[in-house]
C-alpha cells in the first residue's frame, strides 16, 4: 500500500511552534515515526506553506498512491479550493491535526474539509497520524 502523508501550513515548524499546543515533535519525527511502524507502507511526504502546492500535492497523490493522509493546517477552515481538490479525486482521504480543534479558537471548530474526506482524526498529538493511517490499513481490507 502507497500513502501520501500531505502537510499543511506551519506544519514545517512543529517541535518549535507553541509547543504546549503541538507538542515537540518536529515533522522529521512523526514521518520516521511512521516509517518505524509501518514497514509494510510506502510513504511519500510532502509539506507546503502554500494552498496551490498543497492542492497539485493532492492531484499527484491521486495519480500515485492507494490513499492520502491530510493534515492542511490553517487552510482547514479557510479553503474551499483544498476542499474541492479533495471532493474530485478517487481516492479515500483521512483528515488529522494534531490538536484538538474543538478545545481551541471557536473559528478552529468549522473544517470545510472534513465533509469530504473518510474522516477525521485531531488531538491525539502525531500519534493522530498513526491512527489515520490505521484506518486506510483496514479500509484497504
Amino acid at each position: 500500500m502507497t500513502i501520501s502523508v500531505i502537510h499543511g501550513v506551519n506544519l514545517s515548524r512543529l517541535g518549535q511552534r507553541e509547543p504546549d499546543i503541538y507538542g515537540k515533535e518536529t515533522l522529521e519525527n512523526i514521518q520516521q515515526g511512521l516509517k518505524s511502524a509501518f514497514p509494510d507502507v510506502e510513504f511519500s511526504f510532502y509539506q507546503s506553506d502554500h494552498e496551490g502546492e498543497i492542492i497539485q500535492a493532492i492531484w499527484n497523490a491521486s495519480e500515485h498512491a492507494d490513499a492520502v493522509v491530510l493534515n492542511p493546517g490553517a487552510f482547514t477552515h479557510t479553503s474551499v479550493a483544498i476542499r474541492d481538490a479533495i471532493a474530485a479525486i478517487d481516492k479515500p482521504v483521512v483528515e488529522v491535526h494534531v490538536s484538538n480543534l474543538y478545545a481551541r479558537e471557536p473559528f478552529r471548530r468549522e473544517s470545510l474539509t472534513a465533509a469530504v474526506c473518510l474522516g477525521q482524526i485531531q488531538g491525539f498529538g502525531s500519534f493522530s497520524y498513526h491512527l489515520a493511517v490505521q484506518v486506510l490499513i483496514n479500509q484497504a481490507g
